[in-house]
C-alpha cells in the first residue's frame, strides 16, 4: 500500500507583514507547502496595487491592522506570540519603532523564527534608511549597468529591466533560510532571527557575473569580449546594431529564424555530445567534418597542444568556424517550423526552444498539463491563471495544485485559527556554542553546470558536508566545469568516477548509502537507470532525501518534462528573451549569467530543507523538487498571470526602455552619470522641496519627462541624489558591478562577510587555480543565533578521489587499479584551469 503524505508544513503558523514581492512570496511558497499564513495589511490595504497580489497572497488569511494604534500593536503582538515564523520587510529597526520588538518577543517565545527582508543590510550605514524599492536596489547593485556584452557593444548602458531580481532572489534565499531554521528547531527547540537584505540577495544571484579571474587564458574570451577590448583600445564608440552583433555570437548559443517566422534558441556549446547532435539533426555534421571540423580527444590539455584551432563542444569557437557554422545553421533552420524543431531537439536530448511571449507561455499546453500554470477562482479577478508551485515534494505535490484564494478575516478569526493549531517542540537545549543549521548533514552532489551544483554549494555554508561526484572523463568543457566551478565548487570535496559499471558503480552506491541528501539535475530516465528513483533509493538508502532539479518539470508529467535545457532555454520559452529584446526578430538573453539558474539552486535547497523538516517531524522521507521553468514564474511575478478582463501585456520591453514612466526611469546628469529616480504620484508634492524642481507639481504629466531630462543635466548626479533623498524621494546613482567589487573587496580572512554591509567581496591571492580571484562572499543569510561558515576554495576536480576512496575502506592498490581501468580518476588534466 502506498504511503500517504500530507503537505509538509501543515501545523506551521506564520505571520506575514510583507508588502510588494519578496516577503509575500516567501509566505506564498510556505503556504503552498501547507503552512497557515496570516497576512497583515494596513487599513488602507496593500501598498502595491497589482493583480499579482492575488498570486502572492493565495492560501492566506487576510487581516487589516492599524499598527499606528496601541490596539493594533497589541493585536499584532498576540498573533506573533501564537506563531512559529514572522516575516517582515520594513527598513531595519522599523518594527521596534512601531512597538513590535522582535528581539523582546523572541525572549517571550524562544521558538519563534523572525525573518527580516530589508532592502539594504541593517549594518549598511550609508543605505539602510533608503526607500528601497525594487529598482533602487537593482540600480545600487549594478544590475542595470551589467546587462550583458550585447548592451555594452550597442552603447546602451545603463539598460533597464523590469524583472524584480532582488525580490526573486531574496524570496528564494529567505524561504530556504526559514525552512533550514525550522528543521534545526526540531533538534534544538529554539528559533532564530534571520536577516536577508535584498541587495545582498541580488548580488548572490549575480555572483557568476561579479567574479574576477585575473589573467584568464585567451581561449575563454568570446568574440564579443575581444571586440569590446578592441574598441576600447582603439577609441571606437560602442555603437553596434543588433544584426551586426549577432555575427559575434557562438553558433550554438544564439537564435535562428524558422519556417514559421518564429525564432528558435539553441544553447548547446559546451557539452561533449550536444553540439554534435545539433549538427546531425540539421543535416550538417558530415558536411562540416569533411570541411575540417574536428573534435579533440582531450580538451583539458592546453589549447596549444590541440590538433587544430577548434573542437566541437567547446565554448567559445574561433571566429572562422563560428561564422561558417552559423551561416549553414541559418539555412537549415528555415526548412522546418519552430514547433517541429522543438520536438526534434527535445527527443534527441539537445537543449533548444522556440522564442515565446509570456502570454503564450501562460497558456501553453505543457505549462497547463504539468501544473506549472493552474486555475484559481479569485474573488476579485474571477477565474485566474496563476503560476503553480515553485518548490514541492513529489509525494504531495498534487495537493498544491488547488490553492485557496486570499480570504478576508477579522482579528478574532485569525487569532482563533492560530490558537487551534498546537505547536509541539522538543525541549530547549541550552548551549553556549553556535552551530550551523545543517551541521553533520552529508550531501552527495551529482549535478552539472550551475543550478544543481550551486544548490549543493549553498548548503555547505550552513555546515553540510558536500562530496561532488563527476564522471571520470568530463562531459563538459572547462568553461562549464572550472570557470563556473570557481563559484559552485566552494566547500566541496571532488571525486571522479564512472558510475555506470564496475568499481565506479560500486563507489557510487557506497556514497549513496552514506549520504543524507542526494542532489541531481537529471531526467527521470537517468535517475531510474542509476537506481535513484523512489524504489531504487529505498533499496540503497531508505533514509536519504533525494532532490531533483531540471529544466521543464512541474508537479505532473507533461510533453516536455524530459526535455533537457539550461537557463537560456527557459528564458526563450517563457518570454524573458522577447521582453528583453522587444520583438520576435530581435530576442536577447537577459544578460546575467545564471539569471534563473542560481535562484533554482536556492529553490532546490529550500525543497531539501522542507524534506528534512518533514523527516524530523513525521519520519517520512520526501523527494524535493523544483525546476528552472517553475522559478521563472517568480522572476516574472509582476506579469505572470491572466484573467478574462486583463488588459494587454504591456510591461516595459526592448533595448530602449529606460524605466516605467517619467517618475521611475534613468536620467542623465552633468557629471556623466545616470541617476535612477523611483517616485510615485504620492511623492509629487515633495518635488517642490527640491532645489531646482520648484513648480514640478504644476506640470502636465506629458511635460514632466522633458522637464526632468533638461533640469537633471544642470547638476552632477551626487548633488541631485542628496537633494532628492533629503526630500524623501527615492533616487540613486546607477552603480557598476566592477566598481562595487573594487570598493567593497578585502583580503580573504576566512569570514563569510555577513558583518560587512550590503556588499562584500574577498580577494584570494593564493587561489588554488593559480590565478588571483576576487569573488562575492557567502553573506546574504544572516542568522543571529546560528553559524554561517566561510567556505574553502574550490579544489581541482578529482583532488579528493583518493582520500574519499580511503575513507570508504579501499586500499591504495584498489585505487590504483580503478584509475588504471578508467573507473576512477584523480584529475582531468595537469592544469587547474586549462590554458
Amino acid at each position: 500500500m502506498r504511503e500517504t503524505f500530507e503537505l509538509p508544513l501543515v501545523g506551521v503558523k506564520i505571520i506575514d507583514f510583507g508588502q510588494y514581492i519578496a516577503d509575500p512570496a516567501v509566505g506564498m511558497m510556505l503556504g503552498d507547502l501547507g503552512a497557515t499564513v496570516v497576512h497583515i495589511d494596513p487599513p488602507s490595504g496593500p501598498k502595491w496595487h497589482s493583480p499579482a497580489n492575488a498570486v502572492l497572497n493565495r492560501n492566506k488569511l487576510m487581516l487589516k491592522i492599524d499598527l499606528k494604534t496601541a490596539e493594533g500593536v497589541a493585536q499584532a503582538e498576540a498573533l506573533i506570540l501564537e506563531s512559529d515564523i514572522v516575516i517582515e520587510g520594513f527598513r531595519p529597526g522599523k518594527m521596534a519603532e512601531m512597538g513590535l520588538d522582535l528581539v523582546a518577543l523572541r525572549k517571550k517565545r524562544p521558538q519563534l523564527i523572525a525573518l527580516s527582508i530589508p532592502g539594504f543590510a541593517s549594518n549598511d550605514e550609508h543605505r539602510r534608511e533608503l526607500r528601497a524599492y525594487e529598482s533602487i536596489i537593482s540600480a545600487s547593485s549594478g544590475v542595470f549597468t551589467d546587462m550583458g556584452l550585447n548592451r555594452v557593444l550597442m552603447g546602451i548602458n545603463p539598460s533597464f529591466s523590469p524583472l524584480p531580481l532582488p525580490s526573486a532572489y531574496g524570496a528564494m534565499l529567505a524561504g530556504s533560510a526559514v525552512v533550514f531554521a525550522l528543521q534545526a528547531r526540531e533538534n534544538t527547540g529554539l528559533g532564530d532571527a534571520i536577516e536577508v537584505p535584498l541587495a545582498a540577495a541580488v548580488m548572490e544571484g549575480l555572483c557568476y557575473n561579479s567574479i574576477e579571474i585575473e589573467d584568464l587564458p585567451e581561449r575563454y574570451l568570446t568574440q564579443r569580449e575581444v571586440e569590446i577590448q578592441r574598441r576600447r583600445v582603439e577609441g571606437i564608440p560602442m555603437n553596434m546594431g543588433y544584426e551586426e552583433l549577432q555575427e559575434l555570437l557562438d553558433p550554438f548559443y544564439r537564435s535562428y529564424m524558422c519556417k514559421d517566422g518564429r525564432m528558435f534558441y539553441v544553447v548547446c556549446p559546451s557539452h561533449k555530445h550536444h553540439a554534435k547532435r545539433c549538427l546531425e539533426v540539421l543535416g550538417l555534421y558530415d558536411e562540416l567534418v569533411e570541411e575540417g571540423l574536428t573534435e579533440e580527444e582531450d580538451t583539458y590539455v592546453p589549447s596549444s597542444q590541440w590538433h587544430s584551432d577548434t573542437s566541437l563542444g567547446v565554448y567559445p569557437m574561433p571566429k572562422y568556424w563560428a561564422d561558417h557554422i552559423a551561416e549553414k545553421m541559418k539555412g537549415a533552420f528555415l526548412k522546418r517550423t519552430s514547433k517541429e524543431w522543438q520536438k526534434i531537439f527535445g527527443k534527441r536530448g539537445i537543449p533548444g526552444a522556440p522564442q515565446r511571449w509570456l502570454q503564450e507561455w501562460i497558456h501553453d499546453d505543457h505549462a497547463e498539463t504539468t501544473g506549472l500554470m493552474i486555475e484559481v477562482e479569485d474573488p476579485t479577478y474571477g477565474k485566474m491563471i496563476q503560476p503553480g508551485p515553485i518548490v514541492w515534494l513529489e509525494e504531495c505535490g498534487e495537493q498544491m495544485l488547488q490553492p485557496k484564494p486570499p480570504k478576508l478575516v477579522d482579528f478574532d478569526e485569525a487569532f482563533k485559527k492560530l490558537k487551534s493549531i498546537k505547536t509541539k517542540l522538543p525541549s530547549v537545549k541550552e548551549t553556549d556554542e553556535t552551530y550551523g543549521w545543517l551541521d553533520g548533514i552529508k550531501v552527495l552532489d551529482l549535478c552539472n553546470v550551475i543550478a544543481g551544483p550551486h544548490s549543493a554549494a549553498y548548503l555547505a555554508r550552513f555546515g553540510a558536508e558536500v562530496i561532488k561526484l563527476d564522471p571520470a572523463s568530463p562531459l563538459y568543457d572547462s568553461w562549464n566545469t572550472v570557470i563556473y566551478g570557481m563559484s559552485q565548487m566552494v566547500g566541496k570535496q571532488s571525486i571522479l568516477a564512472d558510475i555506470r559499471y564496475g568499481q565506479g558503480r560500486e563507489v557510487f552506491e557506497q556514497l549513496v548509502r552514506s549520504a543524507d541528501v542526494i542532489v541531481w539535475n537529471a531526467t527521470d530516465t537517468q535517475i531510474k537507470k542509476m537506481g535513484l528513483d523512489t524504489e531504487g533509493l529505498k533499496a540503497l538508502n531508505p533514509e536519504a532525501i533525494f532532490c531533483k532539479l531540471d529544466c521543464f518539470s512541474g508537479v505532473r508529467k507533461g510533453p516536455c518534462s524530459d526535455f533537457i535545457g539550461y537557463d537560456d532555454v527557459v528564458q526563450a520559452s517563457t518570454g524573458i528573451m522577447l521582453r528583453c529584446g522587444g520583438a520576435m526578430d530581435t530576442p536577447e538573453e537577459h544578460a546575467h549569467v545564471g539569471t534563473i539558474d542560481v535562484m533554482c539552486g536556492f529553490g532546490g535547497a529550500m525543497s531539501i530543507g522542507v524534506a528534512l523538516y518533514q523527516k524530523y517531524r513525521t519520519g517520512q522521507i520526501g523527494r524535493g523538487r523544483t525546476s528552472l521553468v517553475a522559478n521563472s514564474a517568480l522572476l516574472q511575478i509582476p506579469y505572470c498571470y491572466d484573467f478574462e478582463k486583463r488588459g494587454l501585456f504591456e510591461e516595459p520591453s526592448g533595448r530602449e526602455t529606460n524605466g516605467y514612466d517619467e517618475l521611475t526611469r534613468f536620467y542623465y546628469t552633468s557629471s556623466g552619470n545616470y541617476l535612477l529616480l523611483n517616485a510615485y504620484e504620492g511623492d509629487v508634492e515633495n518635488f517642490e522641496k527640491v532645489e531646482g524642481l520648484e513648480g514640478f507639481s504644476q506640470l502636465d504629466k506629458d511635460d514632466r519627462a522633458a522637464f526632468l531630462s533638461n533640469i537633471f543635466q544642470k547638476a552632477p548626479a551626487h548633488d541631485w541624489i542628496e537633494r532628492l533623498q533629503a526630500a524623501d524621494i527615492a533616487a540613486v546613482i546607477c552603480a557598476d558591478i566592477n566598481a562595487l567589487r573594487a570598493e567593497y573587496s578585502h583580503p580573504a580572512d576566512n569570514t563569510p562577510g555577513t558583518d560587512r554591509g550590503s556588499y562584500s567581496f574577498s580577494i584570494y591571492e593564493d587561489h588554488p587555480s593559480g590565478h588571483r580571484v576576487t569573488q562575492l562572499d557567502p553573506y546574504a543569510i544572516r542568522p543571529s543565533d546560528s553559524k554561517i561558515y566561510a567556505l574553502s576554495r574550490p579544489e581541482k576536480f578529482g583532488k579528493s578521489t583518493r582520500q574519499i576512496m580511503l575513507d570508504l575502506g579501499y586500499s591504495e592498490a584498489d585505487i590504483e587499479t580503478g584509475i588504471a581501468s578508467g573507473s576512477l580518476s584523480d584529475s582531468w588534466g595537469d592544469e587547474f584551469l586549462p590554458s
